[in-house]
């Protein structure tokens, strides 16, 4: 028993990274917004994404593992050209989804602190601080981070959620009418919400790329079941908070008449204010430093993301030698994470304020670059790039082709209506 948890313990880090990057905005914001606006019949399509998903995240965790190298370099066992499409949809969308949770997470500063006079200056700050603790830190700094705020928000949200359902839903106000979830704005919202549910696809990379880390760091290589039993329950609990989400913003605002707010400030403090209302008032310092924590560790865990999956990239695609790519390449990590930041920064001006238009559109563009990586992520756990005891059951392999027919219907769905329709 001794044993076991000492491995687990050596090789837990990956999945709770991956647990907060998904955790962020597409449970607090994306979420409680589902709820808040169609209730409980959106909880379908959340238990559905998450479970046609599972597979191509697996499948980086998986991979790593069993060949020791990223699922970046098994791009490029695809050929060249799927290494460069690799490369330009994490360009495309990069600065989108930084923008994003970015922007969220300045939003649970400000209502924190009462920075709102700050203005572009408190995502500046933000973006300031986080470069500074990957270019000194790097992994280390954030493997010990992530678990103490994985642990902070399993618990407040749980015992918000617990809390909400001993109090009941609210009484809907007099004529009040629930919005069509099958209008143009119904639908693009759905594609939105699966988009991030839990995470988009194309990030399942840095799965393969934090479970090589861990082990480096630890200096343990752990069984495969082993790193897939330590994904696998981050994964559940990530989905189970996610069902937890909508259920709280069902609860406590479906059935209002209230639209949560498009600023992001003020829709932190009504994620915020909707935990005291079960919590009590006194809880409020806590859960918004609980809130702001989680954001941070998202935001934290996405900038690292991006800026090793970039540096891999280049890495792969321009260089020989391995020997050179460690000296030449080291510097390259610090570069992107500038560079990311510089460039979401930009991307956030473009938004101004506007919050859900930020959001939706970020999502939106990762549920349709989701199909691609998909289709190679399976290709390589399943092709001749893995043994035949690496590679997934048969259970699995059919959840991947169902789940790649249906993100590349949905997404072809949404091109139709966007600009056919």
């Amino acid at each position: 028993m001794d044993s076991k948890l000492s491995h687990f313990s050596k090789t837990a880090g990956p999945g709770i990274l991956f647990a907060c990057t998904a955790i962020g905005v597409s449970h607090l914001v994306q979420s409680t917004r589902a709820g808040a606006d169609y209730g409980l019949l959106i909880l379908g399509f959340v238990i559905i994404v998450t479970l046609l998903k599972y597979p191509f995240f697996e499948y980086g965790s998986r991979y790593a593992n069993s060949t020791q190298t990223s699922i970046i370099d098994g791009y490029k066992q695809l050929g060249t050209p799927a290494l460069w499409l690799y490369f330009l949809i994490t360009i495309a969308s990069m600065f989108f989804v930084t923008g994003a949770v970015g922007f969220v997470t300045a939003g649970f500063f400000e209502n924190l602190f009462g920075l709102d006079f700050l203005g572009e200056w408190t995502i500046i700050i933000l973006f300031g601080v986080c470069v500074s603790i990957l270019a000194i830190g790097k992994y280390n700094v954030l493997d010990s981070l992530i678990k103490i705020i994985a642990i902070v928000l399993v618990i407040s949200t749980a015992s918000a959620f617990f809390l909400t359902l001993y109090h009941g839903p609210i009484e809907p106000v007099i004529g009040f009418e629930p919005k069509n979830l099958w209008d143009v704005s119904g639908v693009f919202f759905l594609l939105a919400l699966m988009g991030w549910m839990p995470t988009a696809v194309d990030l399942s990379s840095w799965n393969s790329l934090w479970t090589l880390e861990r082990m480096k760091q630890t200096n343990y290589k752990p069984k495969l079941k082993e790193t897939l039993f330590e994904f696998r329950l981050a994964y559940l609990i990530t989905g189970i908070l996610a069902i937890m989400f909508v259920i709280l913003g069902t609860f406590i605002f479906y059935g209002s008449g209230d639209e949560l707010p498009n600023n992001n400030a003020l829709f932190a403090n009504e994620i915020v204010l909707m935990y005291t209302k079960t919590i009590g008032d006194w809880s409020y310092v806590i859960i918004a430093a609980s809130a702001f924590t989680v954001m941070f560790g998202t935001i934290i865990a996405v900038l690292d993301g991006y800026s090793r999956s970039l540096q891999r990239t280049i890495e792969l695609i321009f260089s020989r030698k391995e020997d050179i790519i460690r000296t030449k390449f080291r510097v390259l990590y610090v570069i992107f994470l500038l560079l990311i930041s510089i460039g979401s920064l930009i991307v956030i001006f473009q938004f101004g304020n506007n919050l859900k238009e930020l959001v939706d559109f970020a999502t939106v563009l990762s549920f349709i670059i989701a199909p691609i990586i998909a289709v190679f992520n399976f290709r390589l756990v399943t092709g001749k790039f893995l043994n035949k005891e690496s590679q997934p059951s048969s259970i699995l392999k059919i959840l991947s082709f169902i789940g790649i027919i249906f993100l590349s219907g949905f997404a072809i769905f949404f091109l139709v209506m966007k600009y056919f329709l």
